[in-house]
């Protein structure tokens, strides 16, 4: 399994992944799930891709020569002369349904259902960035203002403090340590998620970034990330008074009553039979 994430923010993108996969207890392996496509001055793309690793494997393998065409006299479409990132997206899909049409039932004879998801995020000059998330049938959905984020693989543990931090006018560098803290819960609740990690920031209009690192368990920034966010937590849970169940004085009592009521009991007698 994997986990990925990708943030749109006002000031840019924000991109990280695992590069764990397995194929059960025997068989842990590393592969990156990261790949960026850069022409610098024009566009910077970023996949990131969960799923079956063959299927993946291969989607990135084609999506560099895909080619749609609108028409039979159009130029052909692809990632590279793409005018728009929704373009871009669409040969991405074209790519899936390839691989899809290509080996989905001699996977099936196998017994290995088609599983891929993808991000898919960037800039062409010309237009805003824009970021999507790609199913395994090749359609997709656009991040709106309203959703600043995508997650694909192990999502469940990193959720919760993405949607309590993150919003349109996050900064970068902020937005990276969120995302940094999401993959810490999510690799302490989960070992099929695993270092090392690759981070990419991207800067809104720069078409190019050198803020790209991979990160293994000597890195002594997510070293001490993964240090602090525990230690804080703790901190924090110790701070938070605990439930007073017999009438102590306190200005947040536990037993209140509710316009629920309370929920039902059975109590028995000591001379009461119970079927």
């Amino acid at each position: 399994m994997t986990y990925c994430v990708a943030i749109k923010l006002n000031a840019g993108l924000v991109f990280l992944s695992d590069s764990r996969t397995n194929a059960g207890l025997d068989q842990i392996s590393t592969f990156r799930k990261m790949i960026v496509y850069e022409k610098p001055d024009d566009r910077f793309m970023v996949l990131l891709s969960a799923g079956n690793l063959s299927i993946s494997q291969s989607i990135r393998e084609i999506l560099q020569v895909e080619q749609l065409k609108e028409h039979e006299d159009s130029e052909p479409i692809t990632i590279w002369n793409a005018k728009s990132m929704f373009d871009a997206a669409r040969v991405l899909g074209a790519a899936v349904r390839h691989v899809y049409e290509r080996d989905a039932a001699s996977l099936r004879q196998a017994g290995v259902e088609f599983n891929a998801s993808m991000i898919f995020g960037g800039q062409i000059k010309g237009e805003g960035m824009r970021l999507f998330q790609v199913y395994s049938a090749g359609n997709f959905i656009e991040a709106t203002h309203e959703t600043q984020y995508f997650q694909i693989g192990e999502s469940k543990y990193g959720k919760p403090v993405l949607d309590r931090v993150i919003s349109p006018d996050t900064p970068l560098d902020e937005a990276a340590k969120c995302a940094l803290v999401s993959m810490d819960s999510t690799l302490k609740s989960n070992l099929s998620v695993g270092l090392p990690l690759d981070l990419v920031v991207y800067e809104a209009d720069k078409f190019q970034t050198d803020k790209v690192v991979c990160m293994d368990e000597n890195n002594p920034y997510f070293r001490m990330l993964h240090s602090s966010w525990g230690k804080k937590l703790r901190e924090v849970f110790d701070s938070i008074e605990d439930p007073m169940w017999n009438g102590e004085a306190t200005d947040v009592p536990l037993m209140v009553e509710s316009s629920r009521g309370k929920p039902l009991r059975k109590i028995t007698t000591p001379n009461e039979r119970l079927i």
